[in-house]
This record gives structure tokens, C-alpha cells and sequence, in this order.
């Protein structure tokens, strides 16, 4: 079967790791803005607190592809008398771009003078403006329902945000969305021609092995702001020296662990066979519901603001394209079978 052609009831399992993703993703993005509020202690910069954070998604990288055992799916290259998983060229500039998309979303949120909501709205809103291309340029047909997906999730994204804040833009934050969309352009395109296939394990021998440079780059990153720790990247330096000693530190050990969990099952979900075009908006759906999900919790607990109506409506209209891209599909096929009996 032409993989343009496979159809999405074949691969259920993208709303497993869709699910997955919304799990990790709402606490993590709670515990984060708690943390960095002062809701939980000492107020603590976003910049701090990645050091420990990312250090803690590495060993928890290490640790599930050992217990799941995908590391045995990995290109393996001999070093001594060992056999290493090693990633290929194609997959370490996909980790590569990994860890660029890790921290230019982390510097998007200390460029001074911009507004974080606009730099989401922008770096969100064009990686689902890019899925359609990603798939042209890839030979995949783009389902009439992955389109009004599409669109749904991105109005979703607009209504939830436009208006909300006064919209600035410098030279270097608009060089942050380049770089950042850049980056995830790339990814989509290794993925899409390298892992979004039918043969056997090759999504996970894909996943074991961007991972394997993912983490550790953008750990290795942050290492380098912080020997730099001029300006606002003393605040990098700080989380590697201060913060560990502080009694604050196992929330960014947890906020590490979980942010691992969202890049596991975010990877997976886009990862999946189908076409970018529908795999994108489950994955942008997925983080908005957490959002949500994490402002309602939060409120309700006595640590955030309620949910505003511009909010509600984004979430409507995320429902809206997960009903789209769950009910068409197995429409489809029951339509299939129908037939074929």
C-alpha cells in the first residue's frame, strides 16, 4: 500500500500517544508556571530552571529506551567490545533540529519587549501552515478532513490569542521564529521521508536514535549559554550552580521528567503513518486541551486565573477538529468494509 494511501484507522495508536502527550503535557505546563510564578516557593526564571529540568529529561530518555528495550532498534556501531545504538547522519541532524526547536522556544520567552503569546501563536501557527507543504513536497494526499482540521486548530489558535497582549517584534525574535520554523521544516521532511513508512520498527529505530542527540544537544546548548552568562544568560549559569541547591529543585526535576513524556509522545504522535496534515493538528490540539486543562486546574486550586472566553472558544474549536479527525476516519472505513462485504 502507497503510504499517501494508508488509511488512518490502520494506525489508532497516534491517539495513544495523543493522550499520552495531553497527560504529561498539562502538568508539566502547570508546574512550570506555578514554579516560575512563585506559587511554589521563590519565584524562579524559566532560564533556571531548564539546567536541572533538561538533566532530568535525559535520564529519563535513558531510562525508558532501556526499559521499553527500543534501543535495540537503533543503528548499532561496534566500540571496543560493545555494541553502541548510534544514530545515522539523517537522524542526528533530525535530533539536531530537536534541540534547536527546544531552546529557540525557550528564548522566545526571554527576548525583552515581545509578546510570549504572539511568539506562540506565530511559532504554532506555522508549523500547521507548513504540514500541507511537508506533504506535497512528500507526495501525500491531504484528506479533505485534515484540511478543515487544519484550519479549525489554527483558528482556534488565533481566537485563544490574538488581542490578548500588545503585539511588539524585534530583528531577534523574528530570527528565533525563523530559526525555530527552520527547524521543525526539516524535521517534518526527515520524518516524513525516513520514518513515516510501513516497515517494520523503523519508527521507533528513528525515535531511539533522535533522541539520542536531541536531549543531550540542547543540554549541551544551555552548558554553553551558561559559560557565557552575560545579561540574561547569567540566569543559565544560575541553574547550574545555585538552583540544585535550593529546595525548589525536585519541581524541576519532575517538570524534566515530565517534559520528557511530551517529547516522547509528541515525537510519536508525529511520527505516525499518516499524512503530516493530520498528524500536526492532533499533535497542536493535544497541547492546547493541556493548556486548558492546566489553567482550569490551577484556578481551581487557588494558583492561576480562570479561564477567559477567547480561551473557551480556542478549546471549542479544538474539539471541534479532534471529532473532525477521529470521526471521519472511521467513517471512511466503515464505508470500506461496507463495501467490501
Amino acid at each position: 500500500m502507497n503510504n499517501g494511501e494508508r488509511p488512518h484507522s490502520a494506525g489508532p495508536s497516534i491517539w495513544v500517544w495523543a493522550f499520552g502527550y495531553f497527560a504529561a503535557y498539562a502538568p508539566y505546563s502547570a508546574l512550570t508556571k506555578a514554579l516560575s510564578d512563585g506559587r511554589l516557593g521563590d519565584k524562579v526564571s524559566g532560564n533556571t530552571i531548564l539546567p536541572v529540568s533538561t538533566m532530568s529529561s535525559f535520564i529519563a530518555m535513558v531510562i525508558f529506551v532501556f526499559a521499553t528495550g527500543w534501543w535495540r532498534f537503533a543503528t548499532r556501531r561496534k566500540v571496543g567490545n560493545f555494541q553502541m545504538p548510534t544514530p545515522t547522519r539523517w537522524t542526528a541532524l533530525s535530533g539536531l533540529c530537536g534541540a534547536t526547536i527546544l531552546t529557540t522556544t525557550t528564548l522566545a520567552y526571554t527576548i525583552e519587549g515581545v509578546s510570549i503569546v504572539f511568539m506562540m501563536l506565530l511559532m504554532r501557527g506555522g508549523v500547521l501552515l507548513m504540514a500541507p507543504l511537508v506533504d506535497a513536497l512528500s507526495g501525500r494526499k491531504v484528506r479533505w478532513y485534515s484540511w478543515l482540521a487544519l484550519g479549525l486548530t489554527l483558528l482556534s489558535l488565533a481566537v485563544a490569542t490574538l488581542g490578548r497582549a500588545e503585539l511588539k517584534f524585534s530583528g531577534l525574535a523574528i530570527l528565533n521564529v525563523v530559526l525555530y520554523l527552520t527547524a521543525y521544516f526539516i524535521r517534518l521532511r526527515f520524518m516524513s521521508r525516513l520514518a513515516k513508512s510501513d516497515a517494520k520498527d523503523v519508527t521507533k529505530r528513528y525515535f531511539v536514535e533522535e533522541q539520542l542527540i536531541s536531549t543531550p544537544a540542547a543540554l549541551l546548548a544551555l552548558g554553553v549559554f551558561a559559560l557565557i552568562g552575560q545579561g540574561s544568560l547569567l540566569e543559565f549559569r544560575q541553574g547550574f550552580t545555585e538552583f540544585p541547591l535550593t529546595s525548589q529543585v525536585g519541581w524541576a526535576v519532575l517538570i524534566g521528567v515530565l517534559s520528557q513524556g511530551t517529547g516522547v509522545f509528541g515525537a510519536l504522535v508525529l511520527l505516525d503513518k499518516s499524512e503530516n496534515s493530520f498528524s500536526v493538528p492532533v499533535n497542536r490540539a493535544s497541547s492546547v486541551l493541556a493548556g486548558v486543562l492546566a489553567t482550569l486546574t490551577m484556578f481551581a486550586l487557588g494558583l492561576g486565573k480562570p479561564l477567559d472566553l477567547s480561551e473557551g472558544l480556542g478549546a471549542a474549536l479544538v474539539v471541534c477538529a479532534i471529532l473532525v479527525l477521529s470521526i471521519s476516519p472511521m467513517r471512511e472505513a466503515r464505508a470500506k468494509r461496507a463495501n467490501v462485504a
